[in-house]
């Protein structure tokens, strides 16, 4: 490179790519230890997150297990197309949708809701006894929170007691075999699990609001609640706009965990979900070539919808984007 244009790269801040190198090599060595603690992180995505986007070459071939990624024959967008024409697919999202946006309108409001009620305790024990009982349920499997419901939801289990005491109904029984009410069972089960989960990131904004902030509106009069909407929310704007976009990226992405083990034969018409579809067509029935292309397109729509909601947050936090 001539001296002109080194003088040129300099004066318009890009540096030709050779020192740029240089100057890696000499960050790395003086910060080898700390450096070095990534690679295993960069080595675990290299292998399962690049390398097996070869894989999703299945999607566009007819494979079968006696065929490899290269060998199998290539059948262009015709699994796309069978997609489009499956019913049992459609169902599918149906189910997955309606879940997810009842999810959305409920479980996203409610650690928003739950976190600024535990910021506003005063008394310190109670306070850490009321986040450790919400976070308790995160930490345990859905096979054993499954197990639990379905005991609860049996005939003989504790929710028909109770409604029985109550003389809502007068026979019981087998709640989770009812599919007219699995969409709600799942909703709610999934906000028990994790809406004390999800309000760790609101308290770790609300603990860094400037007390004096609370002092001025106490001095001016304002109530409680009109502090928490005039300066606790605009605080939390930015983080609540993120779980909003990857909230509403996910839509598609419903829970496999818990429709696994709360499905049965009775409720699967609405239980099932394109995660277990795909886990169905492709591991039981062994169409792999189907199930990649099922998967496939779902990622393509989550991106989309990432994008989307991005820009509509965007809009909403006067054009400024939180990612």
């Amino acid at each position: 490179m001539s001296k002109l244009a080194v003088v040129q790269s300099t004066s318009t801040g890009k540096r030709p790519m050779g020192q740029r190198v240089k100057e890696f090599v000499v960050d790395y060595k003086r910060q080898w230890e700390i450096q070095s603690m990534v690679l295993p992180g960069i080595i675990f995505m290299i292998i399962f997150c690049f390398v097996p986007i070869y894989g999703l070459s299945i999607a566009f071939k007819n494979y079968t297990v006696i065929d490899t990624l290269d060998s199998a024959p290539w059948v262009g967008l015709d699994n796309f197309k069978i997609i489009l024409s499956d019913k049992y697919f459609w169902d599918a999202v149906v189910n997955t949708l309606g879940i997810s946006f009842l999810k959305l309108a409920i479980g996203f409001v409610i650690p928003i809701i739950l976190a600024i009620m535990i910021y506003e305790l005063s008394m310190g024990r109670f306070k850490k006894f009321v986040q450790t009982i919400s976070y308790l349920p995160h930490f345990l499997s859905w096979i054993v929170l499954g197990g639990m419901l379905i005991t609860w939801f049996s005939t003989t289990g504790l929710f028909n007691q109770i409604l029985l005491d109550l003389g809502i109904i007068s026979q019981p029984k087998n709640i989770l075999l009812d599919a007219g009410k699995y969409w709600w069972i799942a909703t709610l089960s999934d906000i028990w699990k994790e809406a004390g989960w999800g309000t760790i990131l609101y308290l770790a904004i609300m603990s860094k609001i400037d007390p004096t902030f609370y002092e001025a509106a106490k001095i001016d009069g304002a109530s409680r609640i009109r502090q928490i909407w005039n300066i606790t929310l605009p605080n939390m704007k930015s983080i609540i706009s993120l779980n909003l976009i990857l909230t509403v990226s996910g839509l598609l992405g419903s829970n496999l965990d818990q429709t696994l083990v709360l499905m049965n034969s009775q409720n699967r018409a609405r239980a099932e979900v394109i995660n277990s579809y795909v886990y169905r067509m492709g591991m039981t029935q062994g169409d792999f070539s189907y199930a990649t292309a099922v998967g496939l397109g779902v990622s393509i729509v989550s991106v989309i919808l990432l994008v989307t909601a991005n820009k509509v947050t965007s809009k909403l936090n006067d054009n400024q984007s939180v990612l």
